[in-house]
């Protein structure tokens, strides 16, 4: 029998210069990485809606909700991180309860994979509002795909529906960051939009001044390192290492012995329908007020002394009590190596108390000088 003799066929290949090799290779990990990233968010911000949906459910229908009331985000937090579920701090939860309630139509884009998630556990709400009208209203399939978590907590924040659809639109047609959409929000571009009489001229401005996504600085967001399990040493969340120095702050307060007796952490107020967070509040019983201390792990800018402000005289009017003084509030911001205190005294307009809580409280300097002592062995 005849040995069959096997023909190499030629194929011909494109000769590629060296410029052209390196082009095409940046242009394949370009593409690969943005579909790593765009299946990464998608599956964030699927997850954050699910825990949404799955706390506003048992609010309603648990079996044991009475039990908790309203202790029951926090009790949920404390569980969740002695399992070591990531992103579901007290603060986070309440995101995510309100990116369910405002978005409740992506229950839509879970695919079969998710569906065991909910079927058996918790009953799927048949009929869903839109939360704008359906002339305006985006595909929530687009949403998904084009928008991250990020972007989703930023339009949360937006009662108006059509302000929010319009960001919406403008963020996935312009394919902006995280940062564009804060800028632009923060900017009052749809305002602007508004009053403009040459809107298609505003809008096409606008987005020439937007830096735009970019795949591989979208996936070092912290909030997907945590998702992931992946502990990256040169960064760190913000959320961790707020929540470390807290932890050592309390610590040092109560060590400096000026009468600090521990009341809350994250401290939940409502102000014109709207939950903020105070990160750690204290009774000082000789000065006999309350001590607000907020933390940011940023450099010192004013809109965080006027947000403490705010804290400080929500406190004075809805928590004093007729024997109390006024409240003040205690301000740690922190770059790096530097670190600075300021001191909030909404209101307070009598020397003597002034004069007195400079005594009583904390130097700046010390605070200063424990906060970049902490930072260097935390970091």
């Amino acid at each position: 029998m005849p040995k069959r003799k096997t023909q190499l066929m030629s194929v011909k290949h494109p000769k590629l210069t060296f410029s052209q090799l390196v082009s095409a290779i940046r242009e394949a990990d370009h593409y690969f990485s943005s579909q790593a990233n765009r299946a990464v968010n998608v599956s964030l911000t699927l997850r954050n809606w699910i825990v949404g949906y799955y706390i506003s459910e048992f609010e309603l229908h648990g079996k044991d909700r009475a039990d908790y009331g309203e202790k029951l985000l926090s009790e949920l937090a404390k569980e969740l991180g002695r399992a070591k579920i990531s992103n579901c701090e007290i603060r986070q939860l309440y995101d995510y309860i309100k990116f369910y309630r405002v978005y409740p139509e992506i229950v839509r884009t879970l695919s079969a994979q998710f569906k065991p998630l909910m079927s058996g556990k918790l009953t799927i709400h048949k009929e869903i509002v839109p939360t704008a009208s359906a002339q305006f209203s985006l595909p929530p399939d687009k949403l998904i795909t084009g928008l991250s978590y990020s972007m989703f907590k930023l339009l949360a924040e937006i009662d108006d529906p059509l302000k929010r659809v319009f960001y919406e639109i403008e963020s996935i047609r312009g394919n902006w960051s995280v940062r564009d959409l804060k800028r632009q929000i923060a900017s009052l571009y749809f305002e602007r939009s508004g009053l403009s009489k040459n809107k298609k001229k505003l809008a096409t401005l606008t987005q020439k001044n937007v830096q735009g996504m970019d795949s591989k600085l979208t996936i070092r967001d912290p909030y997907i390192f945590e998702f992931l399990g992946i502990k990256a040493k040169e960064v760190m969340a913000e959320s961790t290492l707020e929540a470390a120095l807290l932890n050592k702050l309390q610590d040092f307060l109560f060590e400096l012995g000026h009468g600090f007796c521990f009341e809350a952490s994250q401290k939940r107020i409502l102000i014109d329908g709207k939950h903020y967070f105070v990160d750690l509040v204290f009774y000082h019983r000789i000065l006999k007020c309350h001590v607000l201390i907020e933390l940011k792990v940023d450099e010192f800018n004013h809109e965080h002394l006027g947000q403490l402000n705010t804290y400080v005289s929500w406190f004075r009017k809805n928590m004093t009590k007729h024997d109390d003084n006024q409240p003040v509030g205690i301000l740690l911001c922190t770059k790096k190596n530097h670190a600075l205190a300021e001191y909030a005294l909404a209101g307070m307009n009598n020397k003597l108390f002034v004069s007195k809580y400079q005594v009583e409280l904390p130097k700046k300097k010390e605070i200063e000088k424990f906060l970049e002592a902490t930072l260097k062995t935390i970091e």
